[in-house]
């Protein structure tokens, strides 16, 4: 749930809801996100991620590393950026989770592939928490008994993480962690 050097009073109401629940329990160290949602940071995703701005990445580059460097600097975990499935990918033209992890120390690893699946952005709370995970491990030996950090632009529900965790975690990895951008 959480690494030892964080506090209980650093958790999230999140944190502790997906702990009480035994087929969530366990599955991530911690989450990290540099900047909580408002108006304005909706708008700069929205050209980000659906306006096709790619370039508007490197706005987030100081922050985004910094926070990192403070979090993972002593002991790198594997970089893995949430995949998109093919359908998303071709729409946007890329992947914002992976421009994302492209910004930090190391090479990003795609070790998570995606199936077609609706969008996310235009569900509720409870039908993002409800739906079937989208995500699967195509090389189970690549993150077996690995330290993984999963990279995405925005938590939500954390449903995602949690999803690419759970996979990840059956596929043998030992410790998961995920760093987003957002955390609304």
């Amino acid at each position: 749930m959480v690494a030892p050097e964080n506090r209980v009073e650093d958790l999230c109401s999140d944190c502790f809801r997906w702990e009480e629940d035994p087929s969530t329990a366990g599955l991530l160290q911690q989450n990290r996100s540099v900047y909580h949602y408002n108006d304005h940071m909706k708008e700069v995703l929205a050209i980000y991620k659906f306006r096709g701005d790619a370039v508007l990445v490197q706005v987030f580059r100081k922050a985004f590393h910094q926070t990192f460097e403070a979090t993972w600097s002593k002991d790198l975990p594997i970089l893995v950026p949430i995949p998109l499935s093919t359908d998303r990918k071709y729409e946007r033209g890329f992947n914002q989770s992976l421009l994302l992890a492209e910004l930090l120390l190391g090479n990003p690893e795609e070790l998570l592939s995606k199936t077609n699946s609706e969008k996310q952005s235009k569900k509720a709370r409870k039908e993002r928490m409800e739906r079937e995970n989208t995500f699967y491990v195509p090389d189970p030996e690549a993150v077996k008994d690995k330290r993984i950090l999963l990279i995405d632009d925005i938590y939500t529900t954390g449903t995602t993480v949690r999803m690419a965790a759970k996979v990840l975690k059956d596929a043998g990895a030992k410790d998961i962690y995920s760093y987003t951008l957002v955390r609304s």
